[in-house]
């Protein structure tokens, strides 16, 4: 953003990384793909790279508002800076603060998910599906982000974006406004689970193995964890794929 600011330039939107887009291995691949459609599409976007720092969604979660307004008003500083007015992100927990928490600070911004920019690109014909891996013959189910779902009920847009596919789409029992959580929300992600019985993670992979799926569709980086961690607790690593849609997008277009 620093860059193209010094230039003169304006992009269209600021994709917005986030902590695990930018620091999680695996959310990373995550962060490629949605760069390799950015591109794909012609679309002039920025990033702040180190101008950019946590929302303060975990710290809000967690019960230190205090420490939350400290950055969130270091972020707004920033991006008020850069004049920014159009945000996307890959994460429902930054698109959820940033769209709802910050303009209470000052911070007004025209704040999209991933999922939503790719129905957007599918309906206006710039993302196809002919020239990419096929996904005839396999089952692929959607699993609600809690931040994306029920917290601002954004239920359409991801599965807009695998109604495309030459797939078969199957639903969980527990979809949509009943979704189940996969467990990191709320900083739970960075805390130890407390007591019970079994993990919430194994509990939702269950739901997926009930309808035999062969990939689980996610689009939040701390739903990717959970839900490979509840792969790999069933020992399914072969039998069921955790991609998010950003993935299956970039894949289906053979990018």
């Amino acid at each position: 953003m620093a860059q193209m600011a010094a230039e003169g330039k304006t992009p269209e939107i600021l994709f917005w990384v986030g902590c695990a887009g930018s620091f999680d291995e695996r959310a990373q691949k995550i962060t490629r793909s949605i760069c390799k459609i950015l591109q794909h599409v012609g679309m002039s976007y920025a990033v702040l790279g180190t101008e950019e720092s946590c929302t303060g969604d975990p710290a809000k979660r967690a019960g230190n508002e205090f420490l939350f307004q400290m950055q969130a008003m270091v972020n707004i500083d920033v991006l008020n800076g850069y004049a920014v007015k159009k945000i996307v992100t890959g994460c429902p927990h930054c698109f959820n603060t940033l769209k709802n928490e910050y303009p209470q600070l000052g911070g007004n911004y025209d704040v999209i998910h991933h999922t939503q920019l790719i129905q957007q690109l599918i309906d206006e014909g710039k993302l196809k599906t002919q020239d990419g891996e096929s996904f005839k013959g396999k089952k692929i189910t959607y699993h609600d982000a809690c931040y994306l779902g029920r917290g601002n009920n954004v239920y359409e847009a991801p599965r807009a974006a695998l109604e495309v596919l030459d797939a078969e789409l199957v639903e969980m029992k527990r979809c949509k406004s009943n979704g189940l959580c996969c467990g990191a929300g709320g900083a739970q992600m960075f805390k130890e689970p407390e007591k019970g019985k079994r993990e919430i993670s194994d509990e939702r992979i269950d739901d997926a193995i009930a309808i035999q799926a062969n990939i689980v569709a996610s689009a939040c980086p701390f739903c990717m964890t959970m839900l490979r961690d509840g792969v790999k607790h069933h020992e399914k690593e072969d039998e069921i794929q955790v991609l998010d849609i950003a993935e299956i997008t970039v894949k289906a277009n053979g990018l």
